[in-house]
């Protein structure tokens, strides 16, 4: 079988299985087995593939077919132009988290060290990214899971980044430190929206998901404990979900505390994150 036959065949399995983006996965897939770059199945598309890889390969489209993410079979995840290692323990970074991190990026450029907490790191995406673009920051990441804490700490020695990781719930575990940038991609989803997820997405860990009966326990709690650990002027950044915006920010004046609270949409025009600082 050559490498455009077992592309061919790979993609009309998860097509017929209503898997999203079926070529692609089937490519990205095939390019894991292979161990060669996209480039490589272009020039090659004729050669043959051994006996063992077709038979790699083909078991791994099964699992697709199964609604196992892609990211857990291979452990990659792209972000940030970086790559990450993943598993069933974490929550798979999404590009659309990249707004939030490119935003904390640019409100940081107004501190000489900013001290940055990032609360449900999961994987540690957020505090890695930020780590790696903003020179002389102090950062601290921070999840209630052990198992996610192990992947963030596979993350932070494979990339080279120098953070403190601590696991907490929520502030629990910290001194009173004061922070000047606190951000967060909490678990967002309904209750009773859980079961209406994508077979793949509930693949992922629950706890990373559920943001309780309306989905905004976490912006509750982490808006009104966080003004113990922000320094006037400081800045708290979420991430949402597309249909959040107005709530979030309702928590968010509901403390009076916070002023200059503004929201930025992804690339889809989806409502994304609000940023707000402390007055």
């Amino acid at each position: 079988m050559t490498i455009r036959e077992a592309l061919n065949k790979g993609t009309i399995m998860l097509k017929s299985n209503n898997i999203e983006s079926p070529r692609l996965k089937s490519r990205l897939l095939l390019q894991y087995v292979l161990n060669k770059p996209r480039e490589y199945l272009i020039i090659y598309d004729k050669k043959e593939i051994g006996k063992k890889e077709q038979w790699e390969y083909f078991v791994n489209i099964e699992k697709l077919t199964q609604g196992i993410p892609l990211q857990h079979i291979t452990n990659r995840q792209e972000f940030m132009k970086m790559d990450f290692f993943v598993d069933e323990n974490v929550l798979i970074p999404r590009p659309d988290t990249e707004i939030l991190v490119e935003e904390v990026i640019k409100i940081a450029e107004k501190f000489s060290h900013p001290k940055i907490l990032d609360l449900c790191t999961g994987s540690g995406a957020i505090a890695i990214s930020l780590y790696k673009n903003i020179p002389g920051s102090d950062i601290y990441a921070v999840d209630i899971s052990e198992k996610a804490l192990e992947v963030a700490k596979i993350n932070a020695k494979r990339l080279k980044a120098k953070i403190k990781i601590i696991k907490s719930n929520l502030f629990e575990e910290l001194k009173k430190d004061k922070f000047d940038i606190i951000v967060s991609n909490p678990p967002y989803i309904k209750n009773e929206d859980i079961q209406y997820l994508s077979d793949e997405v509930k693949k992922e860990p629950e706890i990373a998901l559920n943001g309780g009966i309306d989905g905004l326990d976490f912006y509750r709690k982490i808006s009104k404990q966080a003004i113990d650990y922000l320094k006037l002027g400081s800045y708290l950044c979420f991430e949402i979900g597309y249909d959040q915006k107005i709530d979030v920010i309702e928590i968010i004046e509901n403390e009076k505390k916070y002023i200059n609270t503004y929201c930025k949409k992804d690339l889809y025009g989806n409502d994304r994150i609000i940023i707000t600082q402390v007055g």
